[in-house]
């Protein structure tokens, strides 16, 4: 097949100047709108909302106005949103910073040493290597896509989607590399990965994926889980694990036939087919040789992980939900406790006993850990532990459902749908359904409604947060790539979102998850 034409060197410097003029208006306008925003919301007039929740409200029009424009660079307006709410006397300086110690801190944490371990010992080149040696997959960029993408929608669907996210991003990372390996072997010179869309559009796969494959159980991520408690705690209605699965493995498909075709289109790789590839993946995968101790090593503490990981799901399906055993098992082995283990595990494998020397250092893993993310998801839970604690959230669902009047089965599950899509982009996607979840059953309830179509459209939609780097962990693992521009990933997550909200999650919920029997 016939190459696609590269654009000219002096087009793409066109088209790269032009970006940086747009990212430096972006910034400079976001540095003064961002404070503007904040003092013209707490200025207006808001009846019904707490002098706390009303300062808090402007903090966030104003941190989330730099965290879509950066002046600064994101983790310090994450870390800003809890400064500026003790300095406002929104909360205490223990309340505002105790998310900063959440364990979900201390997953990423853990699942980051796991990733550098695999990289530094170039475990993820040999996987990358693997996954494009695949008959099927070949040499078409179009056909990698598709395969981390299925491997990873799959693999969430039991691993939590934080803990997927981390595993495939440095095999993600081996791909590009792979890819760059090629490009240069095909005589096309050195490959800009930072300026390759598809590299863009690879690194949002593995994010994106991560999330859509969390709603095929309720294992699969933490807002299926909490919807399914508080609709047992407050609606007396129990979900079994069969029934979760009819509505999440439409729903998983649809979203990932989606996402495929709207990241295929927005982030193409330059080329259909590389000419040579097979034999250059053959020959660099021979290069590899033999597996070394620290590939070993590395696979085994990623393969307890793993294990331990996905071991709560099968024992739901076996012994039941509420089993006591299952409860001491997620009492002890939370998944944040499974990757700090398997992490520290890797300062206890040996690579050479005789020279003391370890699968993992600390130097290397503190250059491993992308301290900013940690940042950054820390502040986002901060902010949603804060609108929940000052009534911020309730008073924005009261106010969206009295301005809509939705008290309907449809009325309800859009607004609700709407809503925590929306507070999932601000906060991650489990603060988002702790703050939503009460309200929409309650208020179904109180309209003598089922809760149920409302409880699955808010675990749905919570999944659907795909616009900035806080509103899930998978997002803010790979935008820590540095592959991805901030306003790549707005545009890519505003038109999933779209198109996830009122395509497939309304239908989904109002046609089958009615047709079960709620």
């Amino acid at each position: 097949m016939q190459e696609k034409v590269l654009p000219s060197d002096e087009l793409g410097d066109k088209i790269r100047e032009a970006e940086a003029c747009f990212d430096r208006r972006r910034k400079s306008l976001g540095l003064i709108l961002g404070p503007a925003l904040g003092i013209l919301v707490y200025a207006l007039p808001l009846s019904g909302l707490p002098e706390e929740a009303h300062r808090l409200l402007a903090i966030i029009a104003f941190i989330a106005t730099w965290w879509i424009t950066e002046p600064v660079p994101i983790p310090v307006s994450a870390l800003l949103g809890p400064v500026l709410a003790i300095l406002f006397g929104v909360i205490s300086p223990a309340k505002a910073f105790a998310p900063f110690a959440n364990p979900l801190i201390f997953l990423f944490m853990g699942s980051f040493m796991l990733a550098t371990a695999m990289m530094s010992h170039g475990l993820d080149k040999r996987f990358a290597y693997a996954i494009l040696s695949m008959k099927w997959v070949g040499s078409s960029p179009t056909r990698i896509l598709l395969a981390l993408g299925l491997v990873t929608t799959l693999c969430s669907g039991w691993v939590s989607n934080t803990a997927t996210a981390a595993m495939m991003m440095p095999i993600a990372m081996g791909l590009l590399l792979a890819i760059k390996d090629m490009h240069a072997a095909a005589g096309k010179g050195d490959l800009d990965l930072h300026q390759y869309k598809f590299a863009t559009g690879l690194m949002l796969m593995a994010g994106y994926a991560s999330s859509v494959g969390g709603v095929l159980t309720p294992v699969g991520t933490p807002p299926n889980l909490i919807m399914i408690g508080l609709l047992e705690q407050l609606g007396a209605v129990k979900v079994s694990f069969f029934e979760w699965m009819i509505w999440g493995s439409v729903a998983m498909v649809a979203y990932f036939v989606i996402m495929f075709v709207v990241i295929k289109k927005m982030f193409p790789a330059d080329v259909d087919y590389i000419e040579g590839a097979e034999e250059m993946i053959r020959e660099q995968r021979s290069k590899l040789g033999p597996w070394r101790a620290g590939e070993i090593n590395s696979v085994i503490a990623f393969a307890v992980a793993v294990t331990l990981w996905v071991l709560p799901g099968f024992m739901a399906m076996a012994l039941g939900a509420g089993h006591p055993l299952l409860k001491t098992y997620n009492t002890y082995l939370s998944e944040a406790v499974v990757a700090m283990l398997a992490g520290l595990l890797l300062f206890l494998l040996p690579t050479n006993w005789s020279k003391r020397e370890f699968t993992l250092s600390w130097p290397d893993a503190v250059k491993g850990i992308d301290w900013g993310t940690l940042v950054l998801f820390g502040g986002g839970l901060s902010l949603g532990s804060m609108m929940y604690v000052t009534g911020l959230s309730k008073w924005i669902g009261v106010l969206i459902v009295d301005a809509t009047g939705a008290h309907s089965q449809l009325a309800l599950v859009t607004t609700f749908a709407v809503f925590s899509l929306l507070m999932s982009e601000l906060t991650s996607h489990t603060a988002a359904t702790n703050m939503v979840g009460p309200l929409g059953i309650t208020v179904a309830m109180s309209a003598g409604l089922s809760p149920m179509p409302v409880a699955v459209a808010i675990a749905l939609a919570s999944s659907l947060g795909f616009m900035l780097p806080v509103s899930t962990p998978p997002n803010a693992i790979v935008y820590a790539s540095g592959y991805i521009p901030i306003t790549k990933m707005i545009k890519a997550g505003f038109i999933l979102d779209v198109i996830g909200i009122f395509f497939i999650t309304i239908p989904i919920v109002l046609y089958l998850v009615t047709w079960v029997g709620y």
